[in-house]
This record gives C-alpha cells, structure tokens and sequence, in this order.
C-alpha cells in the first residue's frame, strides 16, 4: 500500500461492518498491537488505528499511531480522556446504534441535516472537553445506519460538511452503496468505487479510504489536474 501511494494505514482489529459482533478489548489488543509495531519499525507512513476502545486506544498511541479513526466518534466511557493529550488526529465518524443492530434502524426526517447535527454535537464535545479543534477530522459514515438512499443522498450534499472547516474523510470502497448498483461481488467494484471516490473529492473529501490503492491515487492525481490544484 505504501509503495502504491497510501499516505495512511488504516489498522482494526474489530469488524465493523453490517452485523458485525464485538471481539474483546484483549483480543482486539492481540490483533492489533503487534502490526502497529510491526510497521512503526518498517514503514515511513501514519498509522490509524480503527478503534473504539479507550484502553486500545492508549496503547496504539504509545506504540506510535498517529490517528483514532473511531466509528463512534469517541462516545464510550474514557475514550475522551484517552485521546485527550496526545498529539494524534482523531476522526469522529457518524454511526446510528451499534454494527450489529445499525441497519434496523435507519428513519431520517433528512439524513444530511441529521448526520451534520450529530458531528456537529461531537465536535463541540470534544473541543469543551479539552481536544485542540485542529486535531478532529469527520466522516459521514457511508454505510452505517444508512439505506441505498441515504448514502447516495450524502454523497451528493457532501460539500455541506466543509461548513466544519475541518478535514473530511470518506470511505466508500467496495461497499454495498456500490455493490448494489453496479450489481457487482466485493472483488469487481474497483470502477464504482473509483467514479464514488471522484464525486467525494469534488465534494470535499480530504482523504479518501480505499481498498485498491494504485488505482484511487490515479484517480486523485487525475481529478487534481482537471481541479489544478
């Protein structure tokens, strides 16, 4: 990934797709742990690390991670306090219930106004408790607790969330937000998940999360001669 053009790499050790269970902290801690160090030692390149445990997160910090990506933007007992001083980025991602229930409960009056208020209630949590505001990133979260519809509806008024004048991640790779309209299997969705990740720049997206890197740096360096920026 790096020889291909990553600038970060993503490190979880809990799945957090539709339906997903929970694994234990201490197992999460086994998965994750040995390839922060693994890389910190062998690679030039920012670490983030996919976790919503406080205790996780402490330990990827002081093994060397540069990022919290937490899909429940920092909402568990502790998780605060355990970013709080460091010096890393964190994401705060929207989530509606939990993975293995987030799909059972998907209502929105209007899922952009509803998705922004809700980061917009984090940001200013996290900033009241203490966290410098150059340190937050955002995600929508494609795909949690969202429909077909909703996530599309996101995509299209993306650049509404660039009113937070903070960094935007998006992850759409392979997700079933393409799947379902390319009516393609995980492993063929490269060119929905490439004409996805163009509309996501144009809309504002800082930082794009991809499986197939090479091709999304392509399409990067491509959008950002035609943008000329």
């Amino acid at each position: 990934m790096v020889r291909d053009g990553a600038l970060i790499v993503d490190v979880g050790g809990e799945s957090t797709r539709p339906g997903a269970a929970e694994v234990s902290e201490q197992e999460e801690i086994d998965r994750v742990l040995p390839v922060i160090e693994a890389i910190v030692t062998r690679l030039d390149v920012v670490i983030s690390v996919d976790t919503s445990s406080p205790r996780v997160m402490s330990m990827a910090l002081a093994a060397g991670a540069g990022l919290i990506n937490d899909v429940r933007a920092l909402t568990r007992a502790g998780a605060i306090q355990a970013v709080k001083d460091a010096d890393s980025g964190i994401c705060l991602m929207h989530m509606r219930g939990e993975p293995d229930t987030m799909q059972k409960n998907v209502a929105y009056a209007s899922v952009v106004d509803e998705v922004y208020a809700c980061l917009e209630r984090r940001i200013t949590e996290c900033i009241q408790a203490g966290i410098d505001r150059g340190r937050l990133l955002i995600d929508p979260g494609f795909g949690f607790g969202k429909t077909l519809q909703h996530n599309y509806e996101l995509l299209r008024h993306l650049s509404r969330f660039k009113e937070f004048g903070l960094p935007l991640l998006v992850g759409i790779s392979r997700k079933s937000m393409i799947g379902n309209v390319v009516n393609r299997g995980v492993e063929d969705r490269l060119a929905g998940s490439l004409a996805a990740t163009i509309h996501a720049l144009i809309g504002g997206a800082a930082i794009i999360r991809t499986h197939d890197v090479a091709a999304t740096v392509d399409a990067i360096k491509v959008h950002r001669a035609v943008a000329g920026i």
